[in-house]
């Protein structure tokens, strides 16, 4: 692969070099709408459109997306989202789900390594040509270089999640190289350390008002202890059980280190915080409406008409506007039975009071997260029963019901102010990465290096926020119990469960020979009757072999030197 040689001012890339042979002579002039490398990186105002355009990756898994020909929610594909179609597209997700053979080198779904690369490269470039051409004292360029790296990491990130073993590539030089062979799944993640380190080390704690949406200090430090918590996951939970490939896996040894570096990565930002940088918003379901809450590390925002998303479309119930709303995908009664009562009690069909009335006297994220059978929104009252506007029907009826499943909506990230999304679409904020999120990784890697009264301070104040009490845990594995719960009310539908389970390599069990459900509502006199519904028409399957994705095998075809993921 050559070295990009020149530059188009209107897409900021750069693009091949021009080189034209005319009657046996070599003509090497630049086209007078072109710029070279020299050029572009010459003007300060190039260089910024240049890396504000790399930003644009962040929407590729905005709102725990993920791009498999269209986009769903990871979420999805475990036990605490259910995707209503059963059509190609809306329904690929159920089909993924309910179906491990249609995961194959052919078409693995999810699949994001062309992009990625494609990413990766313009990322190098700039780079590049930071040390070769810009005209910037050192700590600028170290600025630039520490944005490029921190979107280079996320990228990497996402790529060895699927595969585990990657190429690593950070200079253009190796891309001459036609044939590149994986490295180790360890190495990945060192590679990916380094990048958010350098990051860490030099971006700002904060950004004047122009700046708003770049990288920080904080951003970083929480990718960081983001990366080496599955690190020290697969280090711990993998071992080598579910394939033999000998670039997967990472030593069982080493876990106890990267739990460390996860540990001191989120203190990092824990710091930060006490500084005054970030905070959890006193209100939970501020921290997804509110575009200045403080409780983002990183965060995309979005401006009506020209920068806007389809999350109201997609996910708001059908009552708000039933000849537009989608409906992509509805809570499933597992997720709904894990929200606590107020006073940090379980929720439990079987006591009978509370099933008498099952959604009173909820923790406050039950509220923010969840539509239910008699909640108020946007000035009515949501009627789940059948046959109503937005009534539960069968999974499986209706090919496309856009209405329930599960006798419940997603309410977490909608406006109440949203009333013609289907015309403006939507423009709420996206936290890639929330300070609760960090106190949940910082409990989880202290509870592991044997820290649990610091880990259990992280978990309170998660906790604390929503007026529920600390966690009676006193063993590492009662406070891992409390983790995974917490984790799961706390980060429902922002895309973690998926990764969550294949890193503690518990996918093969939650999420295999099972089918989710949920609850069907019907009138009983002056109250209602609760019945536990399937909401899978098959029963979900996740091989062992899914936790290491397979390679489309266009690209082993683009690149002889690259061998696939065994066992694919």
């Amino acid at each position: 692969m050559k070295i990009n040689k020149l530059i188009n001012i209107k897409n900021a890339c750069l693009l091949a070099g021009a080189m034209v042979a005319m009657n046996g002579c070599k003509i090497d002039i630049t086209p007078p709408d072109r710029y070279t490398e020299g050029t572009i990186f010459a003007n300060p105002a190039n260089m910024e459109q240049y890396i504000f355009g790399m930003y644009s990756e962040f929407k590729t898994f905005a709102f725990g997306e993920f791009p498999i020909g269209y986009s769903g929610n990871t979420d999805g594909l475990t036990d605490l989202l259910k995707y209503t179609s059963m059509v190609s597209g809306n329904g690929t997700i159920n089909v993924l789900a309910t179906d491990a053979s249609r995961v194959n080198a052919a078409s693995p779904h999810l699949n994001y390594w062309g992009t990625g690369y494609t990413r990766i490269r313009r990322l190098n470039e700039f780079i590049h040509g930071l040390y070769n051409y810009a005209k910037v004292d050192e700590a600028t360029r170290n600025r630039y270089e520490a944005e490029a790296r921190f979107i280079r990491g996320y990228v990497y990130f996402w790529l060895v999640k699927l595969h585990g073993s990657v190429i690593l590539l950070d200079n253009l030089d190796q891309y001459s190289v036609y044939r590149r062979e994986r490295s180790s799944e360890e190495d990945c993640y060192k590679f990916i350390a380094n990048d958010f380190a350098f990051a860490a080390a030099n971006l700002p704690k904060e950004w004047t008002s122009a700046g708003t949406g770049r990288a920080t200090k904080g951003a970083a430090f929480g990718m960081l202890a983001r990366t080496w918590l599955y690190a020290a996951s697969i280090a711990e939970y993998d071992r080598k059980q579910f394939n033999d490939d000998p670039l997967t896996g990472i030593p069982a040894a080493n876990a106890q280190t990267y739990y460390t570096n996860a540990a001191q990565a989120s203190d990092s930002v824990i710091q930060l915080a006490n500084e005054g940088y970030y905070r959890l918003e006193n209100n939970y379901a501020d921290a997804f409406t509110n575009k200045n809450t403080k409780e983002a590390l990183f965060k995309l925002d979005f401006v009506s008409p020209n920068v806007t998303h389809n999350y109201d479309l997609g996910f708001a119930p059908k009552g708000d506007y039933p000849d537009a709303t989608l409906v992509y995908g509805v809570p499933t009664a597992e997720l709904v039975d894990e929200y606590e009562m107020a006073d940090g009690s379980d929720f439990s069909w079987g006591d009978n009071v509370k099933a008498a009335n099952p959604y009173a006297n909820r923790e406050p994220r039950f509220y923010a997260s969840i539509l239910y059978n008699g909640a108020a929104w946007k000035g009515r009252t949501i009627n789940t029963t059948p046959g109503s506007v937005e009534g539960w029907i069968q999974y499986g009826s209706t090919t496309e019901p856009k209405t329930t499943v599960t006798g419940y909506y997603a309410r977490k990230m909608l406006t109440q102010t949203a009333t013609n999304f289907p015309q403006v679409k939507s423009t709420q904020s996206w936290s890639e990465m929330r300070y609760a999120e960090v106190l949940l990784i910082n409990a989880e890697a202290k509870t592991k290096i044997n820290k649990l009264e610091e880990a259990r301070t992280s978990l309170l104040a998660v906790r604390d926020r929503v007026d529920l009490p600390v966690t009676n845990a006193v063993t590492p594995e009662q406070m891992m119990i409390a983790i995974e719960h917490e984790r799961i009310v706390e980060l429902a539908f922002e895309g973690h469960r998926y990764w969550d389970l294949r890193r503690w390599r518990k996918a093969h069990i939650v999420l295999n020979d099972v089918k989710f459900h949920g609850h069907k509502v019907t009138p009983n006199g002056a109250t209602f009757k609760y019945e536990v519904v399937d909401a899978d028409d098959t029963n979900r399957e996740f091989t062992p072999s899914l936790y290491y994705m397979p390679i489309i095998t266009s690209e082993l075809q683009a690149n002889l030197g690259l061998s696939q993921i065994k066992p694919w």
